[in-house]
């Protein structure tokens, strides 16, 4: 099973979600957790609110924010799109989602964040569970 870090430079939002979503709806392909070069005190309250409304997750019953040393060794890293550059994590593939800081904006940037973090989950999903049929194919 597959490792997967999302990164952002606070771990309060972005990143929080796409932990919260991963681990909903990739639990069977993946390991993940969210992370940052820096932390703030909490999740962000507005993403709290959404994910609940929206997916029934609570992101603040099992999730908190952790920097890259707090997480274990993992094989995927996604940035967010935070426009810095995350450290170097050797042996992991790099990949960054460019998207947009819903922080401080509306429950419409918000939402539409959400849509485009699960859109790329679900990308990721396939991604995994194909590279995982072949790796099991070639043990045969």
């Amino acid at each position: 099973m597959k490792r997967v870090a999302f990164v952002c430079v606070h771990n309060s939002c972005r990143s929080q979600i796409a932990e919260a979503l991963c681990k909903k709806y990739l639990s069977d392909v993946c390991e993940c957790w969210s992370a940052g070069t820096e932390i703030k005190p909490r999740i962000n309250k507005d993403a709290v609110r959404l994910m609940k409304q929206l997916h029934g997750i609570d992101m603040e019953k099992e999730q908190y924010p952790k920097l890259l040393a707090d997480i274990p060794a993992v094989d995927i890293v996604i940035t967010m799109g935070c426009g810095v550059q995350c450290p170097y994590i050797p042996g992991a593939e790099r990949c960054d989602w460019g998207l947009d800081d819903p922080t401080g904006q509306g429950d419409e940037k918000f939402i539409e964040v959400i849509q485009q973090i699960e859109e790329r989950l679900r990308a990721l999903g396939e991604h995994l569970r194909k590279s995982g049929t072949e790796e099991e194919n070639a043990l045969k």
